[in-house]
């Protein structure tokens, strides 16, 4: 769970203009409403939205609130849900093809559920009977990706086409993995800020996969709600750590070959596409929480109040991993999580994290079942992932209060363009 976890959500200002509310009492038909929707752009972590209903007639529709009104653009470059702000809401779900499924099987599903992602994403119903759970609501910033698992190539006859970088991940130490709850040959994550919008999406995907898939597993995740602090800030994991300072950034120089296959890369149907790791991560908070303050923050390295390196200053700060005490110990300790962590401690290899907290209930001893759905983006896992996580085996502070319950690794094909669906280049090239 290296500490680059949580990128910062976009501010408004970055991703649309304001516009004035229609009044409370104004009649709005949903076609209204969603075209509004479209014009307004992509809206992320919005500090201090207004997130209320205004009170209306009950044959009136309420106003959708800027919450409402974020929409992400399913045709383009990339898939979307890769460098979108964090959202509010999550659901991962992997399927394997059904038994005698193959390549036309998966052509057509992948077709279906490019037409579903496209109309919800855009607000509108999905094509094959709607079943309304998100009939009040705008399109709330929603996201769906999908991706091809290692499996998928043998059970459609692509093996040729499989890339060298879906290898299986290597085993590490702190794996107590399910294997139930494991890989898969089609994968699929949704994001909103709204959570019956993304229950809407989970549900409209895992009907059109008929009979021609069934799903291996389903995880649910969350992060914080836009608006819910007084100004922009990287968001905090479930130990109550600041987690994402160090994130990639979209305006760094090397952002795109870090986390992006490049257009003349190989596979050739793999051009601006990624590679996402997916890890369900236990925390073990009652133990985490036995730790004081500076016990935890010795362990991450890292203020737990601000997120400042215990080097000093603010939260941007860069790190001095030589600094000692007055007794001579480094300040930051040498197995603290972040200084483990940092891409010059590990020959430049970074990552996107783009995460969900997950809580699963209590178990049978009290215990919560509760963590982090990882999910990391990057041009090359063996580049990116399995280097930090390597080091990570050899000594982080943090391995005893966590544990790797599940993994998978995908391959995300680059954004389908107008009347495509995603994975065509795939499936028909």
């Amino acid at each position: 769970m290296p500490e680059q976890s949580l990128p910062k959500a976009r501010t408004p200002e970055a991703t649309t203009g304001e516009r004035e509310a229609p009044s409370a009492h104004e009649a709005i038909s949903r076609r209204r409403l969603l075209g509004t929707a479209g014009a307004t752009g992509l809206v992320l972590g919005t500090a201090g939205a207004a997130v209320g209903y205004a009170a209306a007639p009950s044959e009136a529709a309420a106003p959708l609130t800027s919450l409402g009104t974020g929409r992400a653009m399913f045709h383009g470059k990339h898939q979307p849900g890769i460098t979108d702000g964090l959202q509010a809401r999550g659901h991962v779900v992997a399927f394997d093809l059904a038994a005698g499924a193959g390549r036309k099987e998966a052509t057509a599903l992948l077709r279906r559920w490019s037409e579903t992602a496209r109309r919800l994403m855009a607000g509108e119903p999905s094509p094959h009977d709607d079943t309304d759970v998100a009939r009040d609501a705008g399109p709330s910033s929603l996201t769906i990706t999908f991706g091809f698992g290692h499996s998928f190539f043998a059970r459609t006859g692509l093996e040729k086409q499989r890339p060298t970088a879906l290898d299986p991940l290597p085993e590490f130490s702190s794996d107590q993995l399910d294997k139930n709850r494991s890989d898969g040959d089609l994968w699929v994550q949704i994001g909103a800020h709204d959570a019956l919008v993304a229950f809407h999406a989970l549900r409209a995907i895992q009907k059109d996969a008929g009979r021609a898939a069934r799903v291996r597993w389903q995880m649910n995740g969350f992060n914080r709600s836009p608006g819910a602090t007084s100004h922009p800030m990287t968001a905090r994991n479930l130990m109550g750590q600041i987690d994402g300072t160090r994130n990639p950034k979209p305006s760094e120089a090397d952002f795109d070959q870090r986390v992006f296959v490049p257009e003349k890369g190989e596979p050739a149907w793999m051009a601006n596409g990624s590679y996402a790791v997916v890890r369900r991560i236990r925390m073990l908070l009652d133990d985490w929480e036995q730790l004081s303050v500076t016990a935890q923050e010795d362990v991450i390295g890292r203020r737990k109040s601000d997120g400042a390196a215990l080097s000093g200053g603010t939260e941007t700060t860069a790190m001095d991993l030589e600094k000692t005490d007055a007794e001579g110990n480094l300040v930051v300790p040498i197995n603290a999580h972040a200084r483990i962590t940092r891409p010059d401690q590990n020959g430049g290899a970074a990552m996107l994290r783009r995460p969900f907290s997950f809580h699963d209930g209590i178990d049978g001893d009290g215990v919560p079942d509760a963590g982090l759905l990882f999910i990391c983006w990057q041009a090359d896992p063996l580049r990116g992932f399995v280097p930090v996580q390597r080091k990570l085996d050899r000594g982080d502070a943090l391995s005893q209060f966590i544990r790797h319950e599940s993994s998978g690794l995908f391959a995300v094909p680059g954004g389908a363009a107008e009347g495509e669906y995603v994975g065509q280049k795939l499936l028909e090239g």
